[in-house]
């Protein structure tokens, strides 16, 4: 699992120009329900390890990251594949649903 703190470049490399699926958890060091999803978002990247790339963009410090995929809220999940968003997921999901979620584009 790998952050995303830099510069859209980073983005571009990580997610959009990605061999394999990549779930991209928008998140915030205060937020609540982003801390109780981290323990499943972590789950899915071992899951899927080699099969699914999880990245992690706190909106605080990536504001015109989140904007510019349409992120008002957090936790806010979206599954990219072949460098386009397949699917949305909003709010803390339990493992169980993330792994359906996730599933669903492997």
């Amino acid at each position: 699992m790998s952050e995303i703190i830099g510069s859209m470049a980073n983005f571009e490399t990580e997610v959009i120009k990605s061999q394999v699926p990549v779930l991209v958890d928008f998140w915030a060091t205060w937020c609540g329900p982003c801390r109780m999803v981290a323990p499943a978002v972590k789950q899915m990247s071992e899951k899927y390890e080699g099969k699914l790339s999880v990245v992690k963009v706190d909106v605080d410090k990536t504001s015109e990251r989140a904007s510019r995929f349409g992120v008002a809220s957090i936790p806010t999940l979206l599954l990219f594949k072949n460098g386009k968003v397949v699917g949305e997921k909003v709010g803390a999901l339990s493992v169980a649903a993330l792994d359906a979620f996730v599933g669903e584009y492997l």
